[in-house]
């Protein structure tokens, strides 16, 4: 039997007034249970889970926005890395081809044969103390055609000034002339800044042909001939064209859908020709 809490008297249970003291015994709340406590605090423990779930999702979303915006920018900037880098190595072979022809009094020919008029050395081989490249050339052996085994062996190494950034891996030259019947570059023959009456900031002497898979020591370039079909043309792996070198040491851009005929005009010492918009 239970006692009331006041008095201390036996009562029945049950009771909501003790019938000795009259004291009130209405009963307290019970505590809510356990389970009740874990339930609320895992609920809570959800919504937080939820919410940094919720966070870290937009972060990364934020992210992947952030680097669409970007790459196209930093892949930009690459580009243009690359095309003044190329450009840089072009003003190196015009001063190189200068120099030559401060030496030597004309420009290099594009060739020097052997006795039967077979090329033999290339223009980019003649240059090469001009470029820094004293030692490969002393090394050189010029009773040798280009491709005998001892100048492989000493040409294996491509003049940095011959490498366009973009094809980094490549042993092809870059930078070639374009040669043939009307050009400044008829074959054995030199040429003098005087001869290009055309004038030297009309003249090209040196382009990009990326596309053309010749070795960079061999005595071979562009042929005129070849110019506006679908290989042989000058090119690049430059966004919409390629750079020229003028016979004043300039370098431009050139766009892709320049007129082989505009092209033609421009190699040409001294054919009068229009030669558009530079």
């Amino acid at each position: 039997m239970p006692q009331c809490p006041y008095c201390d008297e036996t009562i029945a249970a049950g009771l909501f007034t003790c019938p000795h003291c009259q004291s009130s015994l209405t009963p307290a709340a019970p505590p809510p249970s356990a389970p009740v406590q874990e339930q609320a605090n895992g609920s809570s423990m959800a919504i937080w889970l939820m919410v940094i779930g919720g966070l870290v999702l937009s972060g990364v979303c934020v992210l992947g926005i952030l680097i669409a915006l970007l790459l196209p920018a930093v892949q930009g900037a690459r580009d243009a890395a690359r095309r003044a880098q190329c450009k840089n190595n072009l003003k190196q072979i015009g001063l190189a081809l200068h120099n030559y022809h401060d030496v030597y009094g004309s420009f290099p020919p594009a060739y020097i044969p052997d006795a039967t008029g077979k090329p033999m050395h290339s223009w980019r081989v003649l240059i090469l103390p001009f470029l820094d490249q004293m030692p490969m050339y002393d090394e050189y052996d010029f009773s040798q055609p280009w491709n005998s085994p001892q100048n492989l062996a000493i040409t294996q190494n491509i003049p940095q000034a011959y490498v366009c950034p973009t094809s980094p891996n490549s042993r092809n030259a870059h930078y070639v002339l374009i040669t043939g019947k009307g050009t400044c570059f008829e074959g054995a023959e030199s040429i003098k800044v005087s001869d290009i009456t055309d004038g030297s900031s009309n003249t090209l002497l040196v382009v990009e042909a990326h596309d053309s898979p010749i070795p960079w020591s061999e005595p071979r370039d562009l042929d005129v001939s070849t110019l506006g079909h679908a290989t042989g043309n000058p090119s690049s792996d430059h966004r919409g064209g390629f750079h020229v070198l003028y016979s004043d040491g300039r370098v431009l851009f050139v766009h892709d859908s320049i007129p082989p005929d505009q092209l033609k005009a421009r190699i040409t010492p001294n054919g009068q020709d229009d030669v558009g918009d530079h």
